[in-house]
């Protein structure tokens, strides 16, 4: 392998097994490697401490391994075994009631820059590296050997995710197919619910794996409540809080492929409920605005990322501001607003500032009455804090 020489005391965050190489550690490359290549990572005294994926741009190498080979023959099996079990421990691989589930995240499970979503037997693979894309075979090949009969698909996503500039070949489609398998959405369940998941037309891998303990709790509080949920995607929020005898459910979404899904699902679990919900292709925040005041008990806001690197945090703090000062101030009175932030470079802090901003804009007395992350399938190591960016508040309006 080629070797990536650190500059001197530049070794410390590798022997805390944080598993990024930023380009300014690295004092010399022995070796010419093209992005994706496996590189060896040595100190300045030429220690070998790590391996992983050289790539071109501020973290230079994403690493796979403190210890042992990546490149052994049984090393795909072996890590994606790992997050399997990791899963297989939170009670998600064996549930009757929830067939998906987030099978590896990136950093959290040792493999930076590889996503992999499973639904009821399809693997759905986002690389966001070109190490990760390069190895999208022996990936596919790691899966079978997991799921064995079970597994019925294996499709690449990677065409948005992947580095551009890296020459890949990014074109989405099937690594595998079984025999008999029928391409196109397909239905999932999730804690009892069933939901059209779109992974070739959808967004990220075609659904909000990580808003399951979210809409849960949102089931448990919708009874009798008149609710709007904002940014819906393909309704998650609206079917749970229908189940959990929701009033009246609007969902409101600035798509319309989205919009379309969301009925599909509403009427897959409520063949006879319609009347109790109603879409809306419209601009979120144009739909706030216009609401009533008091027209709806709870709210979910859950927009998608405001932010997707530092340059933008100020704006999208700005930006969540607005949106949050005016769900808080529609809300009714003794009423609930569910908002979140997926946006990894707004931290909890920042986001809970820029909450209480809008509710202090309001006038409105508001309490915090709970707090939501990431669930357990999308795993944060404790040595990479980077890999939490999904938090929420339930605020509780007077």
């Amino acid at each position: 392998m080629v070797k990536v020489i650190l500059r001197k005391g530049r070794d410390e965050s590798l022997r805390r097994f944080h598993p990024w190489v930023f380009s300014g550690a690295v004092a010399q490359v022995l070796g010419n490697p093209a992005e994706g290549d496996v590189v060896c990572v040595c100190s300045a005294d030429g220690e070998a401490i790590a391996a992983g994926h050289w790539q071109i741009g501020s973290i230079a190498v994403r690493v796979l391994s403190f210890a042992g080979d990546p490149l052994a023959p049984d090393f795909w099996e072996q890590a994606i075994g790992k997050a399997f079990r990791v899963r297989d421990a939170a009670g998600l691989t064996a549930d009757p009631d929830t067939d998906c589930y987030r099978l590896v995240h990136g950093e959290g499970d040792c493999l930076p820059g590889l996503i992999i979503d499973y639904y009821a037997g399809v693997c759905v693979m986002q690389a966001h590296s070109a190490g990760m894309f390069r190895a999208r075979t022996a990936i596919c090949a790691a899966l079978k050997t997991l799921y064995g009969d079970a597994l019925k698909a294996v499709y690449d996503k990677s065409s948005g995710t992947a580095p551009f500039k890296a020459g890949l070949d990014l074109v989405d489609g099937y690594l595998y197919k079984a025999d008999g398998f029928t391409e196109g959405p397909a239905t999932v369940h999730e804690n009892g619910h069933q939901f059209l998941v779109d992974w070739g037309e959808g967004q990220k891998t075609g659904f909000f794996l990580d808003q399951r303990e979210s809409r849960a709790r949102v089931e448990a509080l919708a009874c009798g409540k008149r609710v709007m949920n904002l940014f819906c995607y393909t309704g998650g929020f609206s079917v749970y809080a229908l189940a959990g005898g929701a009033q009246h459910v609007d969902s409101v979404d600035s798509s319309a492929r989205a919009m379309a899904l969301v009925e599909k699902n509403v009427a897959l679990n409520f063949p006879d409920g319609a009347e109790r919900h109603a879409g809306y292709c419209s601009d979120a925040m144009e739909f706030l605005v216009k609401a009533e005041p008091g027209a709806y008990d709870l709210m979910i806001v859950d927009p998608p990322a405001f932010a997707k690197h530092r340059g933008a945090l100020n704006n999208a703090l700005r930006a969540y501001q607005r949106l949050n000062a005016a769900a808080i101030a529609k809300v009714a009175a003794g009423g609930l607003v569910f908002t979140f932030s997926c946006s990894q470079v707004v931290d909890k802090e920042r986001f809970a500032l820029a909450v209480f901003s809008a509710a202090a804009q309001t006038g409105r007395s508001v309490r915090i009455l709970d707090r939501f992350c990431q669930p357990a399938d999308h795993a944060v190591s404790i040595y990479h804090p980077e890999g939490e960016y999904l938090k929420g508040l339930l605020l509780y309006v007077e």
